[in-house]
Formats: structure tokens, sequence, C-alpha cells
């Protein structure tokens, strides 16, 4: 049994929504669009109604839409949903222009207005329309069927389309998180892989806890991770497909293993192997299972990760004297040390967009994440605290989740933040949760 459907799996039949009648569809927002705060921003008022109900049966899942698009537009920082207790109108028809006046009078901007209908076949329905206030016209409008399983995802894709309509940037809401899910007192803490919507909702567990667990990382071209777990006896590293539910091992080597990752085209993974007092990085191709030396120095270098055009890597490195970012030729060679700051620099990650490299930097007691462009300049951080760790992107590089652990009896909690250090804001998570990495979109 699958363990997730994929878009063309849940979207069948989609179709963009013609504008009505005197609201053609145009570029209103050409010279307003919303964009990635540097200095004081106010976030784009924008109102949300209900879904209309296509028969009374559909009403729930039509609130439970606009709630979704409603939580991942407010939580990008980006976008200021304005409270329904407001609406002057509150049942809108999808097939006729708003009254366009009473969303200027509540200081509306942009409105989303949609319909879920459940459909003789069983599917759901799912139809919006994006408008500008200001100038009353439609922005964009889509169509969907899909399964009534499936509602949250049309959510999550209606607030992409939104997000990128108003922002030209593309999305992230129909993503997902894989982390280390912590359970029990922290002398015994049991730790498994879990997976999550990247909003916090539909978490499942993809192992039982019996062994350790470390490191998950998605591939960038399909929906499978790979990550560490200590057993009986030395760490191995698997790669496990959360469509099947199947693993298997990429390989048992000497030693320890640390910090896997795939390579851009999901076709190699890289990793960190110890031999003695050091720690070198080793690829493996995994059709040939063929491993290829990268690294040969008396230092510990580990948590490499590809930039996302496969031709360069970045890793962390003591051959300075203290951790710091190097980057070098995906197929090795001569390394650039990257990282100049006070204190000691770790677990670099590359951006998606391939502009900046996020990292853990550590000096004066607290741990920092922040992000610098790929030669080391424009370091920027995000948020500072006791324990901070573990950067990931989001698919659109905008934005940075991570854990943070508060010291004492407690646990680490997930966080976002925002690439201009602003919007930092937990996720829900059912327990304790570190090690988080974010999924490509969902195809």
């Amino acid at each position: 049994m699958p363990f997730r459907l994929n878009r063309r799996q849940v979207i069948s039949g989609m179709a963009a929504l013609g504008a009505l009648a005197g609201t053609p569809v145009r570029d209103a927002f050409a010279q307003k669009r919303v964009v990635i705060p540097e200095g004081d921003f106010a976030p784009l008022p924008i109102a949300i109604p209900n879904f209309a109900p296509g028969t009374p049966a559909d009403g729930e899942v039509g609130v439970g839409v606009a709630q979704v698009i409603t939580n991942n537009l407010k939580r990008s920082g980006l976008f200021a949903p304005i409270d329904p207790a407001a609406f002057i109108d509150r049942n809108i028809n999808i097939e006729q222009a708003p009254n366009f006046q009473n969303w200027k009078t509540i200081n509306a901007q942009a409105l989303v207005n949609g319909r879920m209908t459940r459909q003789p076949d069983g599917r759901l329905k799912a139809e919006f329309r994006l408008w500008d206030v200001n100038t009353a016209q439609q922005l964009t409008g889509q169509q969907y069927y899909t399964s009534p399983e499936s509602w949250r995802r049309i959510a999550h894709i209606i607030s992409d389309q939104i997000y990128e309509r108003l922002t030209g940037e593309k999305g992230y809401f129909d993503s997902r998180v894989v982390f280390v899910d912590e359970t029990g007192a922290k002398e015994r803490r049991v730790k498994r892989l879990a997976i999550m919507d990247q909003d916090g909702a539909n978490v499942r567990y993809l192992t039982r806890g019996s062994d350790l667990v470390l490191t998950p990382r998605f591939s960038p071209s399909s929906q499978e991770i790979t990550y560490m777990e200590f057993g009986q006896g030395d760490p191995r590293v698997y790669l496990f497909n959360i469509e099947t539910g199947q693993r298997e091992i990429v390989g048992n080597f000497p030693g320890m293993s640390f910090a896997p990752r795939f390579s851009p085209d999901g076709q190699r993974v890289i990793m960190s192997l110890q031999q003695g007092g050091n720690s070198n990085l080793f690829v493996m191709d995994l059709r040939s299972k063929t491993t290829t030396r990268l690294t040969d120095t008396p230092a510990i270098d580990t948590s490499p990760c590809y930039a996302p055009d496969g031709t360069r890597l970045c890793f962390e490195s003591d051959r300075g004297g203290k951790p710091q970012i190097y980057v070098m030729p995906a197929g090795g060679g001569q390394a650039q040390r990257i990282s100049f700051g006070e204190g000691s620099y770790s677990t670099p990650v590359w951006s998606p967009r391939g502009d900046y490299i996020a990292f853990t930097k550590q000096g004066g007691g607290q741990f920092a994440i922040g992000i610098m462009k790929t030669d080391g300049s424009g370091e920027r951080i995000l948020t500072s605290g006791y324990h901070n760790e573990g950067p990931t992107f989001a698919p659109n590089g905008r934005v940075v989740m991570f854990f943070r652990e508060p010291g004492g009896a407690g646990g680490p909690s997930l966080y976002t933040v925002d690439i201009s250090g602003r919007n930092e804001q937990r996720v829900p998570t059912p327990g304790f949760a570190s090690d988080p990495a974010w999924s490509p979109l969902l195809s």
C-alpha cells in the first residue's frame, strides 16, 4: 500500500478557471508583489472566506480547506489573513464577481473564494479564484478533482498557487518534513523516524524505535530518504522509499559513517566515514555500489551537501584547527574555506535556489542558525539561543527549519525562520523533535 499518493494521483482534471465576464486575468500585482522583506514590512491583508459547499454535506471540508490556506499564508509571514468576524459578505458565489467595495471596506487587498463539491463518482471537485480587490480583477483560478481524503493536499496546492501569484516565487506548502521523533525520559530517549506535512499535520512513523536513528535526508529527485541507524553493530546507512515503505542498506562500511545525503539527481549518496581519529568524505553510486573517496586529510571532514546543480559541495572540516565550512568541486579537489567569523561553523546545507548556504554557528555559549552566500560573503544570523542546530531549507529556499534544545529535562522542538531573520515560529509535533529535513515539492 503506497504511503502517500503523488500529485498526479491526487489531482485529476486540473484546469484553469476562466475569468468572469468583465474581470480579465491581468498582472495587476506586477508593480506591488509581496517580496521577502529586508527592512520594515507590512504583510499583505488577504481575505479567505470558507469555501462554499456544493452540497450541505461538503460544508465541513470547505471550512477545512479555507482554514489550511489561511494558516499556511499566515505562517509564511508575508500575508495577514483578515479575521472572518470582520467580513461583510460571508457566502460568496464563485460564479459571480464579488462585491469588491465590501472587501475594500475591511482593507482586504486580495480575496480568495472557492467551492468544494462532491461528485457522483465520490471525488471532490475543488475550485478557487484569487482576486485583486483594488482593481476588481481576477488574478488566477483553478479547479481540481481529488479523492475526499486528499482535501488537505488540495489546500496546500491552492496555497502554493496563491503564494506564487502574489510573490512571484514558488510556494513550499505542498511538501513534507522527515524528522527524528523523541519520546521518554532524557536518559532513555526513544528515537523514531517520522514524517509529516510541512505544517505539522498527518504525522506518520517510519521506524519502530528499537534502534537509534539519526540524520534523515530527502532525495531531491524522489520521495526517498537516507538515514543512519545504530543497531547491534556499526551504524548502517539506509535508503527508505516513502511510497512503498521498503528500505535497503546502502552498504556496510568499516568504522563509523556519518551524515549521508543524496546527490541532486538522487543517484549517489555522499557521506563521512571515520578511519581512526579522522574522517573523510566518500560518495557511493547507488547503481553500481562503487565508492569513491573525495578527501584525504588527517582532519575530520563531515556533513557534506551538494549544490543544487551538482557541480560543487560544501562540508564541515576542522583542518584549520576548529570546524569551518569549506567548498570544493563535487568530484574532489582543492577545498576553499568560506567561513571566517568568530566561533565554529557546522552542519552546512546548500539552498535549493543555489544562492545561500545555511549553517550552525557556535560561540560565546550560543548556538546560532545563519546563512551566507556561497563565497562566504553576506553572513546573516537568523536566530541564536542556548542550542539551535540542524538547518534545512524549504523547497523554495525562502524559509529555514531547525531544531532547538532548551536544556534541562526538556527536549528539542522544531522551528522555522525566514531567511531575512523574521517570523520565527514553532512547528507543532506530537512530542520532542529534532534533525528535520524538508522534502522537495511533492510531484
